[in-house]
């Protein structure tokens, strides 16, 4: 889907490095880190893109779990519905791709699971993150397994939860 126009765009230093925040003038239409150089943040910053900047340095401080900006509806269906049981796995849980393809009532759709985790384009906010391997080991995150890491051992102290095992 292409990208809407006009876009917004705010940056976000994080503990774990820049995010940048895209926007439309009522939904958030990205959330990525970045690995190098950055464009400079629009003159005009809408309100959903400043609640998300705003979340996710709560977040980062230990003081939000959970996040209620204001998505853009991209993606097909099932992506949306994968997306969705994403934001239901509570900060300092993890579940696996096959977890999630039994609760979404599709057993044989493990792979296409695990495709559209890998296609969310809100990091952090859509907790990709929190999805492992079956055996408890760190797979694919789009921002990296190192950062992967280090947000399921955040939301572990933040929530009083740690999983055994998990790496």
């Amino acid at each position: 889907m292409p990208a809407p126009s006009p876009l917004f765009v705010l940056h976000v230093a994080t503990p774990i490095g820049t995010m940048q925040l895209s926007s439309t003038e009522n939904h958030l239409f990205s959330a990525r880190f970045l690995e190098n150089g950055f464009e400079t943040d629009s003159p005009d910053i809408p309100d959903c893109l400043a609640l998300a900047a705003t979340q996710l340095n709560e977040y980062f401080a230990g003081t939000r779990q959970t996040f209620d900006v204001p998505l853009y509806g991209q993606g097909t269906s099932f992506q949306q519905q994968v997306w969705q049981a994403l934001r239901q796995i509570p900060a300092g849980r993890t579940d696996h791709y096959l977890g999630l393809a039994k609760r979404m009532g599709n057993t044989g759709a493990v792979r296409a699971v695990g495709a559209a985790n890998g296609a969310n384009p809100w990091l952090v906010l859509v907790p990709c993150h929190r999805v492992i391997g079956a055996r408890g080991q760190l797979v694919g995150y789009a921002g990296g397994l190192w950062r992967k890491q280090w947000l399921l051992e955040h939301e572990a102290k933040m929530s009083g939860t740690y999983q055994r095992g998990l790496f």
